[in-house]
């Protein structure tokens, strides 16, 4: 018996106002994606959040990039930063540890071991138990702030360990503790972004009654304030059974009186209910935008985490007085919009990016006019982002797909003019092959690595520039960018119906379609061979017609052949050589709907779905 799997978009533009908001959040399981290489993480965070306190169970490796792995048994502590999905480690700022005892100030030390029977997590919730203290943590969280009750037994030595030193090389830090229910402090670290600068401000629910500050691991006594490359703290509290002391803390990429602000701004009091019900509530209005219909809660778990997931990211990068810290490095205030960074712009622009210009426009509008900020002051519409530092990480220039998305759907309120300019010096800048592809039509593969790759990805940001400025009237701008768009064609082998990487005036040779090489982005020609979405009819046309471009993507779906080449970690959720598992696959199914056979569209999406 099959189930029935329906879903209602509820579009951001129609009110739901006076409609009961379902509780979707049952439906949401934060523990999925944390095993096998999915590198999310299980910790609180309210949609698009800037703060994200929860557990760091594994500190390094590339299955550790989150700081949670959910094979893990040994908890170090609750760092107030983490980042979902992504292939390289960072953030894991600030690290908080409750311990019963002697202080220790070596992670593996004041680790302890937890059991997975007693940790749960559901949005905008995270607790587990610490089976070395028994001490029960549990943290909730608003948009710039985190708060944590962590249940301790009776004693008169329940501490609170605060690591600044934690997973990230740190460049600079200095902590000071004020009064005896406050502490404040800064770190500027080294990882994937290369200058990450953070502020925090914690409190007390009530006050410690004594204290301590360790540098280089060695602690000193009397100590209020340090400065450092090591520094760590502990404070102490006498608590009776079973009672909880609660810790409230936010950043800032700021200043401190940012953080302080952002703490009393969003997090007045210490009531831990409260705070939870309202990310609860907050978790809600967002999934209720999309009503899924099921008989088999299965298949809405996956759906709603699914959901979840995708509003996690980009995170808001701004404090409460609309003070941010640019690419330029320099602070800078939005007027009438907030300021985000963490866009993995060439895993989102296919996917989370459309979708969120159907369901949120207000946001996707703050997202272009940060791109145009990111522009502005950093000198390049943004490719990776993460904190103050551009990484450029993964290619294309896909910022652009997304504002001409945006703009193609109807959303409007920023500088078109000052976008379209964005949008040709983003192509027409000497790095990445982008003039060697300017000047020859493709990029060469004895002149830039994934060169094949690149060219297909760069025709299709040219297309995107094309329509933006027939959209705006920009019609010599439009044929030269539609002239560009068919670059495509210029790594398109006939006789192999194949993309392939052009070398020396020829082909790349020997060639196996299905070996992953140097001349493709995370995978092999198989996946970049139909990423010719802008131009479907015209690559049925070099193909030889619907019947031949139909085959094609039969033999794609069905080959028997295996991958090839090095070892690549992204790719998997093989069906014959489609990747689910990455995204230049992700599109490819629907192309059945070009051929004389859509029904397979319909055949290989369920596929993919329930296998």
């Amino acid at each position: 018996m099959k189930s029935r799997f329906t879903i209602l978009l509820i579009l951001a533009g129609l009110s739901v106002l006076g409609q009961t908001k379902k509780d979707l959040t049952r439906f949401v399981n934060p523990f999925i994606g944390t095993g096998g290489h999915g590198h999310t993480y299980p910790g609180p965070a309210l949609p698009f959040g800037m703060i994200q306190p929860g557990p760091d169970t594994r500190l390094e490796g590339w299955d550790g990039c989150s700081g949670y792995h959910y094979t893990d048994s040994v908890v170090y502590g609750f760092s107030q930063t983490h980042l979902s999905g992504t292939g390289i480690a960072d953030y894991c700022d600030f690290l908080l540890m409750p311990t019963v005892g002697a202080v220790k100030f070596n992670n593996q030390d004041y680790a302890s071991p937890f059991q997975k029977r007693n940790e749960k997590a559901s949005p905008g919730y995270y607790s587990t138990f610490l089976d070395k203290y028994k001490v029960k943590a549990e943290i909730t969280t608003t948009r710039r702030a985190g708060l944590y009750q962590f249940t301790y037994p009776a004693g008169n030595s329940s501490n609170l360990i605060i690591d600044l030193k934690h997973r990230d090389k740190v460049i600079e830090s200095w902590v000071e503790i004020v009064g005896d229910r406050e502490i404040k402090g800064y770190r500027r670290s080294k990882a994937w972004s290369k200058s990450q600068e953070l502020y925090f401000h914690l409190k007390f629910n009530k006050p410690f009654t004594s204290f301590g500050i360790a540098e280089d691991d060695v602690l000193k006594e009397g100590l209020r304030t340090a400065k450092g490359t090591n520094l760590k703290l502990y404070v102490r509290f006498k608590t009776a059974e079973q009672e909880s002391v609660r810790a409230k803390i936010s950043i800032s990429a700021i200043d401190p009186q940012g953080a302080l602000k952002n703490l009393e701004s969003e997090l007045p009091g210490f009531d831990f209910a409260a705070v939870k019900a309202k990310a609860k509530e907050a978790w809600n209005a967002q999934l209720n935008k999309i009503e899924a219909e099921s008989s088999n809660n299965e298949k809405l778990t996956t759906f709603y985490t699914a959901l979840y997931h995708s509003l996690l990211n980009p995170n808001l990068y701004m404090d409460v007085d609309g003070r941010y810290r640019g690419l330029d490095k320099k602070v800078h205030k939005a007027v009438g919009f907030e300021y985000y960074s963490v866009f993995s712009l060439w895993d989102t622009y296919r996917t989370e990016n459309p979708l969120l210009t159907l369901i949120d426009k207000k946001r996707t509008l703050d997202f272009i006019k940060t791109f145009l900020a990111m522009y502005q002051q950093g000198g390049l519409l943004p490719i990776w982002p993460l904190a103050e530092d551009e990484t450029f990480c993964m290619i294309g220039n896909h910022a652009i797909p997304v504002i001409v998305d945006a703009y193609a759907k109807g959303i409007r309120g920023f500088d078109t003019e000052l976008a379209l300019k964005a949008m040709k010096h983003a192509v027409n800048r000497k790095q990445f092959g982008i003039d060697i592809y300017s000047k020859y039509g493709a990029v060469m593969a004895d002149k830039e690595h994934e060169s094949a790759s690149k060219t297909v990805e760069y025709a299709y940001d040219d297309w995107c520039i094309a329509q933006f400025a027939k959209m705006t009237g920009k019609e010599k701008d439009y044929q030269v960018y539609i002239a560009r768009a068919q670059n495509w064609k210029n790594v398109y082998d006939p006789s192999t119906k194949h993309i392939r990487a052009r070398y020396n005036g020829g082909w790349w040779k020997p060639f196996n379609p299905t070996e992953v090489n140097n001349n493709y982005t995370e995978g092999n020609s198989w996946h970049y061979s139909f990423s010719t979405q802008q131009d479907i009819n015209g690559h049925i046309n070099m193909m030889g017609g619907r019947l031949a471009y139909q085959n094609k993507l039969d033999e794609l779906f069905t080959t028997k052949e295996k991958l090839s080449g090095r070892d690549q970690s992204d790719i998997t959720g093989l069906i014959g050589q489609y990747a689910h598992g990455n995204e230049p696959s992700h599109h490819m199914a629907y192309l059945f709907n070009f051929t004389q056979h859509p029904e397979k569209t319909q055949f290989y999406v369920n596929k993919i779905m329930n296998e």
